[in-house]
C-alpha cells in the first residue's frame, strides 16, 4: 500500500513537471496557430515581406559599396583601362567594316 502511494505521488509530480514544461513550450497556443489559417498565411506573408525588403535594402548597399570601391580603383588606374577599352573599341570597329 505504501508503495503505491509513493509511485502515484512520484507520477504525480513528473506529471506536473511535464504539464509546467508544456505550459513554457506555449503548445497549446501554437496549435491554435497551427489551425487557423488566416492568421498562419498573414504572419508568413509579413514576414515574406520583411525579408524581401531586407534583401533589397542589403542588395542596394552591397551593389553601392561595391560600384563606389571600383569606381575609386578606375580612377587611379585610368591609362591602364583606358587602352583596354581602347582595344575593345578597335576590335568591334574592325568587326563592323567585315560585315
Amino acid at each position: 500500500m505504501r508503495k503505491t502511494r509513493k509511485m502515484v505521488c512520484s507520477l504525480n509530480k513528473r506529471l506536473s513537471e511535464l504539464a509546467l514544461t508544456l505550459e513554457k513550450l506555449k503548445l497549446a497556443e501554437y496549435l491554435k496557430y497551427l489551425n487557423n489559417v488566416r492568421r498562419m498565411m498573414w504572419v508568413n506573408f509579413i514576414g515574406g515581406l520583411a525579408r524581401g525588403l531586407g534583401i533589397a535594402v542589403g542588395f542596394t548597399l552591397l551593389g553601392a559599396i561595391v560600384l563606389y570601391i571600383l569606381q575609386k580603383s578606375f580612377l587611379n588606374n585610368l591609362p591602364v583601362i583606358g587602352d583596354i577599352i581602347a582595344d575593345i573599341v578597335e576590335i568591334a570597329n574592325d568587326r563592323l567594316k567585315l560585315r
